[in-house]
């Protein structure tokens, strides 16, 4: 079995306010929070002054805006690109920058990051200063070709360093060695944020507003763009992250988010005055992500730089078609993925610890979500190879618990010296470029290393649950407390509980969604629940009456009425 169901300890929980619901207190303290973090409001957000190169940082740029240079932003081409891209254009041009332009690779003709091709692509859009943005820390040899031509670099960005550093101007990245700013898992675009309120400091120390009769900026405004980034980029959501995102959260409740957020929540069909995380994490980052994935990230940025609802309805349609097309593209790929490892699932043994899948038609956009599906599906470290031509495959590498999977790629290649052309990345997601006719070597030498580093138990995923739920609390009202205590995700779970129930009916919805309705064992209770992306080779089953679950308290919208309803996890026959 792949999964299995653990329950969280009880804590004491006696360190936070006796205001606060005993249920939340048990959650929040098993998610280790303190007393400081029970309250987001911005006045607890980290100061700037503790981080690295901030202010080195942010007198270049001024520097720059004063002198009219040109000045360029290299994003990513993931959703924390965009957003980190959006948040310095759109704060630049409060400042009164004029001569601004944003450039994202296009992830099949340069790859990631700052290279020296891009860097030949912004000497001929005339750059003098190039900002990085949730990119740039392994750009050594980019960084070194725009010094060369002349141009000023600053580096922002939240990966993992390697053991060198580029030679950039200024670097600003909380990860990097002696910075002393505690939130060590904030997300490019919280860098950024970051980078744009030291400028805007330094400007005022100048009296730039007033000399150029500009209102000072109110850097507020752009915090949905902050939390839809933070959220989208998976980072773990400690206190500083939960402040940032709870505070964009409520500028879309309030009505006075980016039209471009808007219409991609509208497509979505997600309610603005109802958003929680998860819809930033499930619904609005994909779209965008799409957008990078099958074409250019520029038309993310576009969508979010907009001011014109028509407009962003436009883009954030062809966003939403993008995203149609790439979960049609996936569900291909792991349809072929799932079948070729079908024949060796028979035996569970012959399975290999660790999985490296590769087709010559995949496509190089999608198989990070590909390895992704196929991890959680087997409970196995996944790298998903696609061909990138010229006798060169790219993989994206998913990881479990446990297994650390840059140093996993580090350890292959000091034994297999010039097999991985190069790699990246960090403990759970990385990235590899192979040669083609090397791969079952790879294959090979990823699975021993795998087998090294895991022991057979790990290979079995747990779900982590809160305990059972008292059934007097199974009900709309502790769904609503649920939800508006947040912001949950990454680190920061969302509550799970688990229980024993009655199968009182299932069916199939919308292809390949287990509708349920359970009943508590003592009878008190009978909840409507819904099981996503169930496997139809078990689901449904009318011989199966009883079942373990676990799952979230959720409010189900439907016409205008609310009803509690369970979102299960997981589910298993009792």
């Amino acid at each position: 079995m792949a999964h299995k169901i653990v329950r969280r300890a009880e804590v004491d929980d006696s360190h936070l306010p006796a205001t606060i619901h005993p249920l939340l207190k048990q959650l929040y303290a098993r998610r280790n929070v303190d007393l400081t973090g029970c309250e987001l409001s911005l006045s607890k957000l980290l100061r700037p002054e503790t981080m690295m190169g901030l202010s080195e940082a942010a007198v270049i740029i001024a520097d720059a805006i004063a002198a009219q240079k040109s000045i360029l932003i290299v994003g990513d081409f993931d959703a924390d690109g965009a957003t980190s891209t959006s948040v310095c254009l759109l704060a630049l041009r409060m400042m009164g920058a004029t001569k601004i332009d944003y450039l994202i690779p296009n992830r099949f003709d340069y790859g990631y990051g700052l290279s020296p091709e891009i860097v030949a692509v912004a000497q001929s859009k005339g750059a003098e200063l190039l900002i990085t943005v949730d990119n740039g820390i392994s750009s050594i040899d980019g960084v070194a070709a725009a010094k060369q031509l002349g141009m000023q670099v600053v580096v922002t960005d939240h990966h993992l360093p390697g053991k060198s550093l580029p030679d950039a101007d200024a670097i600003v990245n909380p990860n990097q060695h002696g910075c002393q700013f505690a939130s060590k898992s904030i997300a490019g675009v919280g860098v950024a944020f970051y980078l744009m309120s030291a400028l805007r400091t330094e400007l005022r120390s100048r009296d730039w507003y007033q000399t150029h009769q500009i209102s000072e900026p109110n850097l507020g405004s752009l915090l949905d763009i902050v939390a839809l980034g933070t959220v989208a980029d998976v980072v773990s959501l400690d206190s500083n992250n939960r402040i940032l995102v709870q505070a964009g959260l409520q500028r879309v409740k309030s009505g006075r988010c980016r039209v471009g957020i808007t219409a991609l929540l509208e497509v979505a069909k997600r309610s603005p005055q109802r958003i929680v995380a998860s819809d930033f994490g499930f619904a609005v980052g994909p779209r965008l992500n799409a957008a990078g994935r099958l074409d250019e990230m520029a038309l993310g940025v576009e969508t979010l730089l907009c001011e014109d609802m028509m407009l962003a309805r436009r883009m954030a349609d062809e966003l939403d078609g993008l995203n149609g097309e790439r979960r049609e593209l996936e569900a291909g790929m792991q349809q072929e993925a799932l079948k070729s490892l079908q024949k060796l699932t028979l035996d569970e043994s012959k399975l290999p610890w660790g999985l490296a899948i590769f087709q010559d038609d995949w496509h190089q956009g999608v198989i990070g979500i590909l390895a992704s599906r196929i991890k959680d599906k087997y409970h196995r470290p996944v790298i998903a190879f696609a061909d990138a031509g010229e006798g060169e495959i790219k993989g994206s590498a998913r990881s479990i618990k446990g297994l650390h999977m840059r140093d996993l790629l580090e350890l292959i290649n000091s034994r297999h010296p010039g097999m991985i052309i190069k790699f990246g990345g960090h403990a759970m997601a990385a990235g590899l470029s192979l040669r083609a006719d090397a791969f079952s070597e790879f294959e090979a030498a990823y699975d021993k290393a795998v087998r090294e580093m895991l022991k057979p138990e790990q290979l079995t995923g747990e779900v982590l649950s809160d305990g059972e739920l008292p059934t007097e609390l199974m009900n709309l009202e502790t769904a609503f407390l649920l939800r508006e205590s947040g912001p949950w995700g990454q680190s920061f779970e969302e509550p799970l509980f688990d229980g024993y129930f009655s199968v009182i009916q299932q069916r199939i919805v919308g292809e390949k969604h287990l509708k349920l309705v359970l009943e508590t064992d003592c009878g008190s209770v009978m909840m409507d629940a819904i099981a996503f992306n169930v496997d139809l080779a078990i689901w449904p089953d009318a011989t199966i009456k009883h079942a373990r679950v676990a799952y979230k308290l959720d409010v189900n919208e439907f016409r205008g009425n609310q009803t509690v309803q369970m979102l299960v996890d997981y589910i298993e026959p009792a």
